[in-house]
């Protein structure tokens, strides 16, 4: 059980509109949001941050910020976020192979030069304590600009906040998110854990 419900769908004018744009990312509003909306405020202010991190603006594109998204969340243990992310990477073109074989990255040649740089990034950034090094850095700046960075580590931010956000809330896991996670994470040991 959450620790706060979330409220119905339609509680907020506002919030429904703008949580549109999660009906393309997952095909639905996710818990944490309607979860959010208590306070309308936090919810758009969520939201329009959200949609400004993940836009298509650049080379990091769609799928590769869902993989930001989730090893992020895998590395903190988040598996709300962990079976989302995974869902969303797969609803803009991961592959099952690139899905499947996503922590096997640094050996595989399904993923680039500069993806690798970027999920060396990720795992680091999202260490606790923080683990990015001058040659994290350094591999970071040999693939990706200054803004591109910038998008990135907003990725792992946003994650961040969702982690945090998700595991102490226990926010209940939406049916879809489930059976993504079911199906996309078998050779993990992903479970839904406490999101019931």
């Amino acid at each position: 059980m959450p620790l706060v419900r979330p409220l119905a769908s339609d509680e907020n004018k506002e919030v429904v509109e703008l949580a549109r744009f999660f009906n393309e990312t997952l095909g639905f509003c996710p818990n944490s949001v309607l979860t959010m909306q208590r306070r309308p405020a936090i919810a758009k202010a969520f939201i329009n941050l959200n949609m400004a991190v993940m836009a298509n603006d650049g080379r990091v594109n769609a799928e590769q910020k869902r993989l930001i998204g989730y090893i992020t969340s895998a590395n903190t243990g988040c598996r709300y976020c962990e079976a989302h992310t995974i869902l969303a990477a797969q609803r803009y073109g991961g592959t099952d192979e690139r899905l499947e074989n996503i922590w096997n990255f640094r050996a595989s040649t399904l993923y680039t030069a500069a993806e690798k740089a970027a999920f060396e990034f990720a795992l680091a950034a999202s260490s606790v304590p923080n683990a990015v090094d001058d040659n994290i850095a350094k591999a970071l700046h040999n693939y990706w600009d200054d803004g591109e960075i910038v998008e990135i580590l907003a990725v792992i931010s946003l994650f961040g906040y969702l982690n945090r956000w998700n595991d102490s809330m226990g926010t209940t896991m939406e049916d879809g998110a489930v059976e993504a996670g079911e199906q996309l994470l078998q050779a993990t040991d992903w479970s839904r854990g406490k999101h019931k």
